[in-house]
Formats: structure tokens, sequence, C-alpha cells
């Protein structure tokens, strides 16, 4: 059985043909991240045939990214996915020049603008995701903890942002990696540790039995039973586990490899770029035309300043793993 494909919410009513408009997938196939990058171009020709994926190597420099759109615009790519890269997104940008619309992987949302999206799954929107989940559940004052991580910080910033939109009091709490939490004063109703890895355990278990709800992003997913012990109750937004593991098995079962989730990207990128072509609206005007697309790294909108919506599952953490209990917005 095929993984889930990322698909218009719509139905367009119309079949692709030979001589359809092709897709510039630009990665790096070379370089320091040229693993990643044929891992990607894997996922993305499980998607769209690569009769209509026009692949170009990036290698890990700006410059590579805007020769790659150069090759690819010369052949026609009525869509460019790609670069990787932070570094790279201008590159690709200037190239295309409002041309064709660019759906880039990096997670870097203050390089987003006008026909180039940034599809990265970013801080901020999972952050949003599960402020929104904890408020409709009652949660009225959140603590988050800084770890001076550029993700954190980045979470840090769009939690602040929300405090007015979600009736929130939001405080930010900078840790010193390696030290306790500080004393947050008066007891918030939740605690959101951004990070990942054995701080955010440490954290859990300074809060474990305080009655002060845990929460987490997509970055505290640890399957280990130890953590999961530790993590039991934390609520944490992240692309569901159902969607994404029928794509990891279908990955798995046709290259012999595990997927991860910018893997997954290129796999729902490719997906959108068929579904357009196939409805004969590969463009700007398609992408925006569009209420949404059904990914494995969550539904997305694209808008027209250059970002890009994403739902999440809610996931509740126990003993015997996560279990989803609710969809929420970010954005």
């Amino acid at each position: 059985m095929a993984a889930t494909a990322c698909y218009a919410f719509p139905s367009f009513a119309s079949v692709g043909r030979r001589g359809d408009p092709a897709t510039g997938l630009l990665l790096p196939l070379t370089g320091e991240r040229a693993r990643l990058g044929n891992s990607m171009r894997q996922a993305a020709l499980l998607a769209e045939s690569g009769e209509f994926l026009k692949i170009h190597d990036t290698g890990d420099t700006a410059a590579g990214a805007a020769a790659a759109a150069t090759a690819a615009l010369r052949e026609g790519a009525a869509l460019l996915l790609g670069p990787l890269l932070a570094e790279q997104v201008p590159a690709v940008g200037s190239t295309a020049a409002g041309r064709v619309p660019v759906i880039a992987f990096s997670n870097d949302a203050v390089l987003r603008q006008p026909s180039t999206y940034i599809f990265g799954i970013t801080a901020g929107q999972v952050t949003s995701a599960i402020l929104r989940y904890a408020r409709s559940r009652g949660v009225r004052s959140v603590a988050v903890i800084d770890d001076r991580s550029p993700w954190s910080a980045a979470a840090a910033l769009a939690a602040g942002r929300m405090e007015a939109e979600l009736g929130l009091r939001v405080r930010i709490l900078e840790v010193v990696p390696g030290q306790p939490l500080p004393d947050p004063g008066e007891a918030p109703d939740a605690v959101l540790l951004p990070g990942s890895g054995e701080a955010v355990l440490a954290a859990a278990r300074t809060l474990k039995d305080s009655g002060i709800q845990l929460l987490g992003t997509l970055q505290a997913l640890d399957h280990r039973p130890a953590a999961l012990d530790v993590l039991d109750g934390a609520w944490l937004a992240s692309p569901s586990p159902d969607e994404f593991g029928r794509f990891a098995a279908e990955f798995e079962a046709r290259n012999g490899g595990g997927a991860g989730a910018i893997t997954a990207l290129a796999y729902d990128a490719a997906s959108i770029a068929k579904t357009l072509r196939e409805a004969e609206k590969l463009g700007t005007q398609g992408l925006l035309e569009s209420p949404g697309f059904r990914c494995v790294t969550g539904p997305v909108r694209f808008r027209t300043d250059g970002s890009v919506a994403r739902d999440f599952a809610i996931l509740v953490a126990s003993p015997s793993g996560y279990q989803a209990v609710a969809v929420s917005s970010g954005s």
C-alpha cells in the first residue's frame, strides 16, 4: 500500500499529460549533505514521476543553488522545490525573481517573501499549535523555557506574539544548558519546553507531580521507555504519527532505509507539485487558490507573504507511547 499522498482538498478535474509543465527539484546531491539530499530525491520520486521532475544538484553553496535554479528554469520548470539550506534560499528566490514559485525546505521563517514559501516545519508553527490547544483546555499562563538554542529562541518569540491573540500570560525563562530550571515565581498553569534531548527530560523530572502541565514540540518526541515514563501526561504538537508512519514504511520498502521529517518534506512538496500539474494549476495561483493540501507533515495552506500554515496532531505521552487526541493549527 502506498503512503498517503499530499493532495489538494478540492478536486481539480484534470489529468496530467506528457508535455505537462515540469517541476525543478533543487537538492544537495554532492557535498556534506549529499546523503540527506539523495534521501529527499528518493522521497520526491515516490510522489511524482521522474518524467516531470527536473532534478539539479545545489551542492552546499548559495552559488550552486542559484546555478541549479537557473538550469531548472531554462528547462521550463513552472515550480521550484528547494533549496534545502537557509543560506541558499535568497539566491534561489532572486534567480526565480517571482517568475515561478519557490517552495524552500528551510525552516527559517525570516526568509519568506511573496513567491518564496518556507515549507520546513518552523518553531513558530508548532509553538502556536500547542499553545492554541493548551488555551482550549483552560491554560491561562505559560512559562517558556529558552535554552538559548535557535529553535527555543524562535519558539519563545512566537509564544510572546500569541499573548494577545489567545489571552495567555507568557513568561520567558532563559536557562543555561546543564543548569537547573530558574524559579518561575508564581506557578504557571503550564511550562513549554521547545527543545529536545536530556535537557528536556531533566526539566520534565523537575516538573513531575507539580501539577503544572508540560508542553512540548516534535523536538521532544522520544520513544525510549525511560523517556516515555518521564514525559507521561505531556502534550506535544507533531505531525500525525499515523500519516508519517505510512510514508516511512513505503519509503523503507522502496529504498531500504529510514526516512526523517526533512525527507518527508520532499515527498509532500512533490505531491503538491503533482496535484497542481494534474489540475493544470502548476504555479503561484494554484498554490494560493487551494484552501489546503493534506500532507504527511500535516495539512498545509500557502499564504501570499510566503508563510505556510500547517496543522499538527496533539499527542499525549504515556508509558505505552503517544496518543493523538486533537488537531491544532500552527501558523
